[in-house]
């Protein structure tokens, strides 16, 4: 296991030589997700095994983590626990891509090294709800007595009908 894990990787590089991938990369560092999270704290545990099998160059693995969405009920802080197993084959064109088993996604690699937090983001990405909400009704409205008092004594009080002023020139006819 890396102590720290490398910003940019060489995936075919790292499959030709079985590379593995153990570590963890900081919630903060992942710039697409800041407007779905309600805090950036945290971290993402990335295990990716690389290697071949035939002239299939993949990645397989798993990233744990458990991130502060922003519940699209409340606007509050909503804790999703992720945990998704990846399985990528590695291409470097779209025809290679089409080609990929039924079980692969697609990883292309035009220029040969690519952001590891990249990969780990657009598998977030994938994996999280696009209106993240508690389980609970965090909506549930529970009025204090003043505030039924207040509506009791709003509904009591006669209100001034806003075509009033209508009512008096339709009266004079000084329309």
């Amino acid at each position: 296991m890396l102590a720290r894990l490398p910003e940019y990787i060489d995936p075919l590089h790292l499959a030709d030589k079985r590379g593995e991938l153990r570590g963890q990369i900081p919630v903060s560092s992942l710039d697409r997700l800041a407007d779905i999270l309600f805090s950036d704290t945290g971290a993402v545990t990335v295990d990716l095994f690389f290697g071949r099998e035939g002239r299939l160059a993949k990645v397989e693995g798993e990233i744990e983590a458990v991130l502060e969405l922003k519940c699209q009920n409340c606007l509050q802080a909503v804790q999703w626990p992720v945990k998704n197993n990846i399985k990528l084959g590695i291409v470097t064109s779209i025809d290679q891509a089409d080609r990929l088993p039924e079980d692969y996604e697609p990883l292309l690699v035009e220029e040969g090294k690519v952001l590891l937090k990249n990969i780990v983001e657009d598998e977030l990405l994938l994996v999280l709800p696009t209106f993240p909400k508690h389980q609970h009704n965090c909506l549930a409205w529970k009025p204090d007595n003043n505030t039924v008092n207040s509506l009791l004594n709003e509904q009591q009080s006669p209100t001034e009908n806003p075509f009033s002023i209508l009512a008096k020139f339709k009266n004079t006819g000084d329309l």
